[in-house]
């Protein structure tokens, strides 16, 4: 995914699916997606049986937002 890509599902989505766009945009394997978020590395939120990232999260990860 490319950084252009990645800024354009953060501008347009409050939330991403953990699989694929979030791990791919941190470079993850699937495993290791789920895995992170299981330890809480990953910030997630539970919809259902389905975890969402919020993008305010992800770009803060990615360095595309000063940390608050």
């Amino acid at each position: 995914m490319s950084l252009n890509e990645v800024r354009e599902m953060l501008d347009t989505n409050a939330v991403v699916p953990l699989w694929p766009q979030c791990g791919e945009a941190l470079n993850l394997t699937r495993w290791s997606a789920y895995e992170a978020a299981k330890r809480g590395d990953i910030q997630t939120i539970q919809i259902g049986r389905l975890k969402r990232v919020p993008t305010s999260w992800l770009r803060r990860k990615l360095g595309l937002e000063p940390t608050p």
